[in-house]
């Protein structure tokens, strides 16, 4: 069946403008601290509101499998314009920490609407070479999350609010494009009724709960590698106090270059196979854990600055191959349940990995703590490893 070219366009370009609400908040975090008179500690409560809405969203979501019995076109649309509101609505006057918390919690909760089921759409569109889909899928998600921090400093003249409007406009443009050029796709087969067990029964099937665990180990180390990239920068500044560096520009290009290797990954797998990849992926990514507070040691800012930019391709290389395992393992008529729950549980580890880096981080000062996030690369290996052999 022939794909018109215009969808895969349009469906990463939507990603690209809607997941920019994502970092939206943490790109003017000091500026809301400031503005509104909160206390230091209101910039965790912020940033952990948003990741509290997404899981919440996508548990409510995969709960009630919103995605397989409706338009993911249109659940997408009203997902990014309401995602919007909420974003844009931070800019108002006399903010609380509870009213910001709550706004960010909004934002998170409608990104539920806009990534995992941006995935679905995919899926609806492409069986074969869904990997490579994927891939540009993603990269547009890892390039759109870091777009809002590469604003914040080209529009440093400029007020902190139009960071958030732009991103507000932005997302809107991508749900209305989505909605208006990508229809349902020719592999959607919609799910009739509410079927609410459909969120566990997904996981009896061996290769899809072993594909999922892959992911959920890939989780583990992602997020907190992102969370923690200015603080390794940090890090590092401290220990060669001779050498200087932008720290929020090199945070923006290490993360943005994962977008990159999410296509280049997405090629490779259609050559030897979407497993064996994702696998190559996490275990490439569980060295760089393993070596990270050795390369503190070296005195050189370009290779450490090198380091971290080629961990930052391959911690996220993985994560569309994942998520293709998880569609090719899932019943057709689940699979925006099936996307929409294991983002749910992954996100939700991602709690707990960054939470407890940055627990030990408050209580010693080794760096060998960050060969923590090997646990879940180890355990996403071991997953794989046991995996039957995949058919592509």
């Amino acid at each position: 069946m022939k794909i018109p070219k215009h969808i895969l366009f349009v469906i990463v370009i939507s990603q690209f403008c809607c997941t920019s609400l994502w970092f939206a908040g943490n790109a003017v975090m000091n500026s809301l601290v400031e503005t509104f008179n909160l206390q230091e500690n209101a910039l965790g409560y912020l940033t952990s509101a948003v990741q509290f809405g997404f899981i919440g969203g996508t548990l409510l979501f995969a709960l009630f499998t919103i995605a397989d019995r409706f338009s993911p076109s249109k659940v997408f649309f009203f997902s990014a314009i309401l995602g919007s509101v909420f974003n844009f609505a931070c800019i108002l006057n006399n903010q609380t920490l509870f009213s910001l918390m709550s706004l960010r919690f909004f934002t998170g909760f409608f990104l539920a609407g806009i990534y995992p089921v941006g995935m679905k759409i995919a899926t609806d569109y492409y069986n074969k070479g869904l990997g490579k889909s994927l891939g540009y899928l993603v990269g547009a998600l890892v390039i759109g999350t870091a777009l809002p921090h590469l604003l914040k400093d080209v529009l440093v003249d400029y007020s902190w609010k139009i960071v958030l409007i732009s991103t507000s406009a932005l997302a809107s443009f991508g749900g209305l494009i989505m909605l208006l050029f990508v229809k349902n796709g020719p592999y959607r087969k919609a799910s009739k009724t509410l079927n609410l067990s459909a969120c566990y029964t997904v996981f009896k099937n061996d290769n899809f709960k072993k594909a999922a665990f892959g992911y959920f180990g890939h989780m583990w180390e992602l997020y907190t590698f992102w969370a923690f990239v200015p603080v390794l920068l940090s890090i590092y500044k401290d220990l060669h106090p001779e050498i200087k560096f932008n720290i929020p520009i090199l945070s923006f290009i290490i993360i943005a270059f994962g977008g990159f290797s999410c296509v280049f990954g997405g090629y490779i797998s259609e050559k030897i196979g979407v497993q064996k990849t994702a696998f190559n992926f996490l275990l490439i990514s569980c060295f760089c854990c393993l070596i990270s507070p050795f390369a503190f040691q070296v005195s050189n800012e370009y290779l450490f600055i090198g380091f971290l930019i080629f961990w930052g391709m391959v911690v996220i290389a993985d994560s569309p191959l994942f998520s293709t395992l998880v569609a090719q393992n899932a019943p057709v008529k689940d699979k925006g349940t099936a996307l929409t729950i294991v983002n749910c549980i992954g996100y939700s580890i991602t709690i707990i990995s960054i939470l407890s880096i940055d627990s030990l981080k408050a209580i010693t000062n080794s760096n060998y703590i960050f060969m923590i996030l090997a646990l879940g690369p180890i355990l996403g290996l071991f997953a794989l490893k046991t995996q039957k052999k995949e058919a592509d």
